[in-house]
């Protein structure tokens, strides 16, 4: 029932998903893009729903307080204290060491505002859990939601940024404007 309502939203909605199947991997960090837009996060939970994928999330941990911290839980969300200095990267790879089957979707850019350059952590994790990456494209231009074939970190963090950027190119995402303006020497 919630499959069927999930894919009749995005239906009415007017969005396509395009790629292969992210669920044939066990263990995997979505990198979602653009995060322009509250917007977003329906159209996570709607395909979470729909496809069906089994995926969780973090958000800042203001959301997680009454009287909606519990639905943000119920949903798959775990809160993290933005404010604190923690070792946010090696506590997800435990948390990867730790199941068989484990996804989260991360927005590299870690905000709905306007920056230069892609928050690195996204890919640290999924370079230490030794899980792949699959890069999602939010192409509200377009109404299509893309997944890649999963993408294996190498640990040249530069050469590997420059193929993630490279693919997400020309997704347009609710508010454009918003969207990550990638310095120009991480593209050298």
């Amino acid at each position: 029932m919630i499959k069927w309502f999930c894919r009749l939203i995005l239906k009415i909605w007017g969005f396509k998903v395009t790629g292969p199947d992210p669920e044939i991997v066990p263990k995997k960090m979505y990198a979602v893009y653009p995060h322009t837009s509250n917007w977003d996060f329906p159209l996570g939970i709607l395909l979470k729903g729909g496809m069906p994928i089994n995926v969780n999330y973090v958000a800042k941990d203001s959301l997680f307080k009454f009287p909606y911290g519990w639905l943000f839980r119920w949903l798959g969300g775990i809160p993290v204290d933005r404010k604190k200095s923690t070792n946010f990267v090696d506590a997800m790879v435990e948390l990867y060491n730790k199941y068989d089957r484990l996804a989260f979707a991360i927005a590299p850019e870690g905000t709905r505002k306007r920056v230069r350059k892609f928050k690195s952590g996204f890919y640290y994790i999924a370079l230490k859990a030794k899980v792949p990456i699959i890069l999602v494209k939010f192409d509200f231009g377009n109404k299509v939601v893309d997944y890649s074939e999963p993408f294996y970190p190498t640990g040249v963090y530069s050469e590997d940024l420059k193929f993630i950027i490279n693919h997400f190119r020309g997704t347009q995402g609710k508010n454009p404007e918003l969207a990550c303006q990638w310095e120009d020497e991480v593209l050298d």
